[in-house]
């Protein structure tokens, strides 16, 4: 009797830590990947704090989630940043405001667009989106994020502003309607607007952990350097093109 009692108690006790550590990287998924039940943080005050462009300059305003925002990083390792050594590297005199916030949505970002532009000390030559990660995340259905990311890319061009949409895929183990349902989100919005489109943010970091942070999502400082090294090219088109 006093050894079953021990061992329904080594079972018990087994299930409650199994319970736990599930708790515990659902509440890591949350946290980091923004989930269904976490509010995404508030716009960063800093953007209507950012001090005008010189007159010279190419105003370019990334809007997006944590691969935007710059999650786990410093601030000069962020994408907006690094973009902005790049095209001075290049010879192009521009500053990038980061309007990344980590657990955005295409909804969210399209709620707070107008917020951040009116928060901007000058119209931006240039918007970079990078929004429908989060989505994908989530298993939000790719009509809401088409509806998102084309209702954000009309109002910016009513205001002749010129767009460079970011694409993402989807995770395989969403399923392949899943998949081609939203992988061709991005194309076919960009293809209607006529605006430039770089077809995947991650190309080249994606499931390379030598340029992952330990979570294996989010690009560490040299992820980010390929990142802006594949997708320079197309903002300086972007930025030529007519708005």
């Amino acid at each position: 009797m006093v050894k079953e009692l021990s061992v329904r108690r080594r079972r018990i006790y087994g299930v409650v830590i199994l319970f736990l550590l599930g708790v515990a990287a659902a509440f890591f998924a949350l946290r980091v990947l923004g989930g269904a039940n976490t509010p995404a943080p508030a716009a960063p005050a800093t953007v209507a704090l950012q001090p005008a462009p010189k007159a010279d300059a190419k105003f370019i305003l990334a809007l997006g989630d944590s691969l935007t925002a710059g999650y786990g990083l410093a601030a000069d390792k962020a994408f907006p940043a690094q973009l902005e050594a790049m095209l001075t590297a290049k010879g192009i005199a521009a500053r990038v405001q980061n309007a990344g916030v980590s657990g955005d949505t295409s909804a969210v970002g399209r709620g707070r667009l107008e917020w951040v532009l009116k928060g901007a000390k000058a119209k931006p030559d240039l918007v970079i989106i990078e929004l429908g990660g989060n989505d994908m995340l989530r298993g939000i259905d790719p009509v809401q994020t088409r509806a998102n990311l084309d209702a954000m890319i009309t109002a910016l061009k009513a205001q002749n502003i010129r767009v460079l949409l970011a694409g993402m895929r989807a995770s395989p183990n969403l399923g392949a309607d899943y998949q081609r349902r939203f992988d061709t989100v991005f194309p076919e919005v960009a293809d209607k607007h006529g605006i430039t489109l770089y077809p995947f943010f991650m190309d080249g970091v994606a499931a390379n952990m030598a340029l992952l942070q330990a979570d294996g999502i989010h690009p560490n400082p040299d992820g980010v350097a390929v990142i802006v090294r594949g997708i320079t090219d197309s903002v300086v088109g972007a930025l030529r093109d007519r708005p």
